[in-house]
């Protein structure tokens, strides 16, 4: 892509994403949301390929839809209320239209069916723009909308991305399919929280952002695609290999790491507010998410299976690891101890 025009895009992207999560009015934040949209699809569609096409073409019609039914919610509220405020959501009609519209653009079941395929179909620098950057406006639309929402609908939207996004992430083996079936159920424990605690929800939100920045930097930097080439990449990085175990099961929410002070807190919430049933439930089905996750902490590090390969093994002894990653490895799988501190913020 030309300099100029991929400056253009990142430019345009931030400015979308600024103009959401800042605005009050309905208005400016469906302008924010749909500059996000076409700055995105330049990023996606770069490659020429037509699988890249394919996907971009998927998501500019999944949020153009989104984006139209987020903006008959705002329309219907101002109709009903006379006022174009995002927080004075006042009506249950409108509220479900929003949820419905924001469950698109998040790729929540069920409509999260276009999230692995534009996935699978883009770089993996823009499939990570596309689980981090691209979900912060909509969430922060849920964070203002949330005392509004209706709460059963949400916990179902929720059980279910924890459950339909861990279920079909046990049979892939394309590793961006299964980060995205991955953050499919990382949204969902964003979701279920939401209404009884936002800060908990955005927390959450920020170290899943760190924790899969690092998985997606990493397998880009071992030019990681499959699990078959997932199994060469010892050789290429033994440390980076080593060190993406332990970020795998901080993204699973295994203590004593990071990811694990998300999920403990949303319990400890969800019992407060009389719901055990659901935590027990969303607890176990997060063993689904852990299984995978396993599965890919097995394939790059623990060994070998016993199958032959037809991708010949890249002997890279000496790859430079970048600052980044480093840094970024040590948010995700140190931060635990901090908890104290990070729960007196919240």
């Amino acid at each position: 892509m030309n300099p100029h025009a991929k400056l253009i895009t990142y430019m345009t992207l931030a400015l979308g994403t600024t103009m959401t999560i800042s605005s009050n009015h309905w208005v400016m934040a469906w302008v924010g949301l749909e500059l996000n949209t076409l700055a995105i699809i330049p990023l996606i569609s770069k490659s020429h390929h037509p699988r890249a096409v394919e996907a971009a073409i998927k998501y500019f019609l999944v949020q153009a839809t989104a984006s139209a039914i987020l903006l008959f919610s705002s329309m219907a509220n101002a109709w009903s209320s006379g006022q174009w405020d995002i927080t004075q959501l006042t009506l249950p009609t409108p509220s479900i239209f929003l949820t419905t519209a924001i469950a698109m653009k998040l790729g929540l079941v069920p409509f999260h069916f276009w999230f692995p395929e534009v996935l699978q179909g883009t770089t993996m620098t823009t499939a990570l723009l596309l689980s981090t950057v691209m979900k912060f406006p909509p969430i922060t639309i849920l964070l203002l909308t949330s005392n509004s929402l209706n709460p059963t609908l949400m916990t179902t939207l929720a059980i279910t991305s924890t459950a339909i996004g861990g279920w079909m992430g046990l049979n892939q083996t394309q590793i961006r399919k299964i980060l995205a079936f991955s953050s499919i159920t990382h949204l969902g424990w964003m979701t279920i929280i939401i209404i009884y605690n936002p800060k908990l929800s955005m927390l959450t939100f920020y170290l899943y952002v760190i924790t899969t920045t690092t998985v997606f930097l990493t397998f880009n930097s071992t030019k990681a695609m499959t699990m078959t080439t997932l199994m060469t990449t010892w050789a290429k990085s033994p440390m980076l290999n080593a060190t993406l175990m332990l970020v795998l099961l901080s993204l699973a929410g295994l203590p004593p790491l990071t990811g694990f002070l998300p999920k403990w807190l949303i319990i400890q919430e969800l019992t407060k507010q009389a719901m055990a049933l659901t935590a027990t439930i969303i607890a176990m089905l997060s063993l689904l998410g852990l299984f995978f996750y396993l599965r890919l902490t097995y394939y790059s590090t623990i060994t070998l299976p016993p199958n032959s390969t037809n991708y010949m093994k890249q002997w890279h002894l000496t790859k430079p690891t970048t600052t980044p990653i480093a840094i970024l490895m040590a948010l995700s799988t140190l931060l635990l101890p901090l908890s104290p501190l990070i729960l007196a913020t919240i």
